[in-house]
């Protein structure tokens, strides 16, 4: 049983070796120069001029969510396209549903502004 298992664990020791051995290598070998003004938190190249907790719009959280929501469209769209010459005429209709479940839900957000930045 455990015979199964050996290159498994074989590769899985090799990786934490190999990672924990570069990580040693980086902590022991780079130099170390500390300096206040490298050490200050900055954003964008300034200094931070905000409390960091500060809330955000919520435009950002919805662009977000719909950026997600369209994406995952290319997750599926891959591995049907991978399998296209197998499936027949049901996956490409099955695909065709989806494709216009997702253009309906896209024309709905086109049309209530949520695409629009002002």
């Amino acid at each position: 049983m455990i015979e199964q298992y050996a290159p498994i664990l074989v590769f899985i020791l090799i990786g934490l070796l190999f990672g924990g051995g570069l990580l040693f290598l980086g902590y022991f070998a780079s130099p170390t120069n500390p300096n206040p003004e490298k050490e200050k938190p900055f954003e964008c190249g300034f200094d931070a001029f905000e409390d960091s907790r500060m809330k955000f719009d919520v435009r950002f959280y919805l662009v977000a969510i719909l950026f997600i929501i369209f994406d995952l469209e290319i997750a599926f769209l891959f591995p049907w396209a991978v399998v296209f010459d197998e499936i027949g005429w049901f996956g490409i209709i099955t695909m065709a549903i989806f494709l216009l479940l997702l253009l309906i839900g896209f024309a709905y957000e086109w049309k209530k502004g949520a695409l629009e930045w002002e």
